[in-house]
């Protein structure tokens, strides 16, 4: 995202000599380069690296770049860009999109989350994820190997909660439902409840859950805000079927920003966490 980033805007930046004074178009700007339209797209998207060193090279020289301290910091940038992402073992269990999402999470300062259908995955316990992949594994035929390489995924995905180094701030809305819905038995939930009470004592994790005995605003896709380093835009990451898109349009950003703040306002705040998860605990026990 950040080798598109200053492509972008040392593209926009650069002019034609037609005396409009409008920045190159991006099939203007690959003229003459081995790089095709579509290809610096999804660069300047941050959906992919450029594969080769001299396409980046060519385009710096399209673009009148020639300071040695500006060249060597956008191939370093490059440089980075193409290193593989802890996660790459897994991406053939991933969704689509879904290894972009996870990379920007752990570059996150803070995530803004809602989850309407099951806990959010970094809230998870191994014991709710495996309930969860395994009664989905028959119908959407999904082999153990599968099941078991999500799992370790999850998990993996965790640590940047309690990492010592900058542990992500998170601040998680879930539906009451999602609470409500068994995986696993009473005993797996169990755990689960007191996972979240733990999580919830941690000063960068705040919990709030969503009623459902209010008639309150409920968004009908769960999603991630990402706020990444001040240089670096927004993101939100939606699950859409079997595929998960990533953004940084402004107009999705403000979208799923309005969306998450209207039910803030409207679900129990943090403090009443603990009473509503400890209640939940104790249906179990009369079940």
């Amino acid at each position: 995202m950040q080798l598109g980033q200053e492509l972008r805007r040392l593209r926009e930046k650069t002019q034609l000599d037609d005396g409009t004074g409008r920045g190159l178009t991006r099939a203007q700007a690959v003229r003459g380069t081995s790089v095709t339209e579509s290809q610096l797209h999804r660069v300047e998207k941050g959906m992919t690296g450029l594969p080769k060193v001299e396409q980046l090279r060519q385009l710096l020289d399209r673009y009148g770049v020639t300071d040695p301290e500006d060249v060597e910091f956008l191939l370093e940038v490059h440089k980075n860009s193409l290193n593989r992402g802890w996660w790459s073992p897994y991406r053939l269990f991933m969704p689509s999109g879904f290894n972009i999402s996870v990379g920007l999470e752990g570059d996150a300062k803070i995530l803004r989350v809602y989850q309407p259908d099951v806990v959010f995955g970094l809230f998870q316990t191994a014991g709710y994820a495996r309930a969860m992949f395994e009664s989905a594994k028959p119908v959407d035929e999904r082999n153990t190997e599968f099941v078991e390489r999500n799992i370790e995924l999850r998990m993996r995905r965790k640590e940047i909660i309690t990492r010592s180094d900058r542990p992500v701030e998170i601040h998680a809305i879930l539906d009451e439902a999602v609470l409500r819905r068994v995986y696993g038995g009473p005993e797996v939930m169990r755990e689960q409840y007191e996972h979240l009470a733990e999580l919830a004592t941690l000063d960068h994790v705040t919990l709030q859950i969503l009623p459902m005995s209010q008639p309150v605003y409920r968004c009908h896709q769960n999603f991630i805000l990402m706020e990444l380093e001040p240089s670096m835009p927004h993101v939100v990451s939606v699950d859409a079927l079997s595929t998960v898109n990533v953004t940084d349009k402004d107009t999705e950003i403000w979208a799923f920003r309005r969306r998450f703040d209207a039910m803030r306002a409207e679900a129990a705040g943090p403090s009443q966490t603990f009473d509503f998860l400890k209640r939940l605990a104790g249906e179990l026990e009369q079940s």
